[in-house]
């Protein structure tokens, strides 16, 4: 009997970071959890990062995850907002890493490819196919869903990731 792996998707953002939590035994699928940890858009950065690392830290207590999944950061036009992307997104990996936790990545069009088929979508595809897969899931925010979307990813392709991860050890 296959035992369930716990996994948390983080989609990170400065204003507001999503997380979903699932239970992948085999191909089946069960939510656990969701939700959005939000940082003070009026402090300053340093305070904002400290707010996103305590929110995903107390998720993660809470939630025990056994495999992180994170979303790559696409590069935009505004250097400035994707280098304070980089760094909330930095906090994404660093807190499931401090955990003990190796962190899978994905690029935005491969969590499209999982969830809706195609490496090209909207954010309302995205929602809707999540309630698809997994029905008994709830998320306060776009972002959430869109971190459930990572988790689901994740837990497509976990196994060719820890492959890698295995075969990266061993060389």
């Amino acid at each position: 009997m296959q035992r369930a792996i716990r996994i948390i998707g983080i989609d990170p953002g400065l204003r507001r970071t999503g997380w979903g939590v699932i239970e992948a035994i085999g191909n089946s699928l069960r939510f656990v959890a969701s939700g959005t940890v939000r940082s003070d858009e009026k402090a300053a950065l340093a305070a904002r990062l400290c707010q996103l690392h305590d929110g995903l830290v107390d998720v993660m207590r809470r939630h025990e995850p056994e495999e992180a999944a994170v979303e790559n950061t696409f590069v935009n036009r505004d250097a400035s907002a994707t280098l304070k992307l980089g760094q909330a997104r930095g906090v994404a990996m660093l807190v499931p890493a401090l955990g003990g936790l190796a962190v899978a990545e994905y690029a935005p069009n491969a969590v499209k490819k999982a969830v809706i088929g195609v490496g090209k979508g909207e954010k309302g595809q995205i929602v809707m196919m999540v309630k698809v897969l997994m029905p008994k899931a709830t998320f306060d925010t776009d972002d959430a869903a869109d971190a459930l979307a990572i988790a689901i990813c994740h837990a497509h392709h976990r196994q060719s990731v820890q492959g890698r991860l295995a075969a990266a050890v061993a060389g």
